[in-house]
């Protein structure tokens, strides 16, 4: 029965993370349509059909997520969408807003699980737990409902965690473009061009050092958020 259920809590969260990375990207290339770059639409992204961008990333949408939730028991991963970088060159900006759409989307993916956790609650069938977790963000008042509540949980935590994750500005994350939104033309142009000195994967291992130390702060004051006066500690 054990087995059985850590198979069905994978499940859902290979799901959710698939459904969350898609919206993801899926937004990166929307807004760089919208802003000029069709790069990433004429590659089939500008859709919430999780294929095309699974096609790209492999790796990261699948081998990556299911490795991380045997050895940890909770997912990350990534997938990409291609750009333009001559586009991205001419128009700084422009790729700012597309850098900064992907954690949007997180975010917004978050405020939709909190509201369906917080209708839940309003019709008797969730309940604010006693202790939290990533996959108990909230309670089902009857055994029915423990899919739906740690299905809305896991949304809920992921995708602060993708949101937040990705804001942080350091290459090659989406946060290292997004800062590109405070800077002037000319400034954002050289900024540009120092970020493509090839930080990769030592960016990586910077941004989740930092980020296991922020997480666990990030994750409670969203609780007292979503539950205002339970003094999560």
């Amino acid at each position: 029965m054990h087995s059985q259920l850590n198979l069905g809590l994978g499940a859902i969260w290979y799901i959710v993370f698939l459904f969350s990375t898609t919206c993801h990207e899926a937004a990166h290339a929307l807004v760089a349509k919208i802003g000029g770059d069709p790069t990433a639409s004429q590659g089939g992204q500008v859709s919430l059909n999780p294929i095309p961008h699974i096609k790209r990333e492999p790796f990261g949408t699948v081998i990556v997520p299911i490795l991380s939730y045997l050895t940890a028991g909770w997912m990350i991963g990534w997938a990409s969408a291609p750009y333009d970088p001559e586009w991205q060159h001419r128009y700084p900006k422009r790729a700012a807003w597309m850098a900064l759409a992907g954690p949007s989307a997180n975010f917004v993916l978050a405020i939709i699980a909190a509201v369906g956790i917080r209708i839940g609650m309003l019709m008797g069938f969730f309940q604010q737990p006693e202790r939290a977790g990533f996959t108990h963000v909230t309670q089902a008042v009857t055994p029915g409902g423990e899919l739906a509540a740690t299905f809305l949980s896991v949304l809920f935590v992921l995708n602060i965690l993708l949101g937040f994750f990705n804001l942080i500005p350091v290459p090659p994350l989406d946060g290292s473009n997004a800062i590109m939104l405070l800077f002037s033309e000319s400034m954002a142009l050289r900024y540009m061009e120092f970020s493509r000195k090839g930080f990769g994967f030592l960016g990586l291992i910077l941004a989740w050092f930092l980020f296991d130390k922020i997480f666990g702060v990030l994750f409670v004051l969203a609780l007292n958020i979503l539950y205002p006066g339970a003094r999560y500690g």
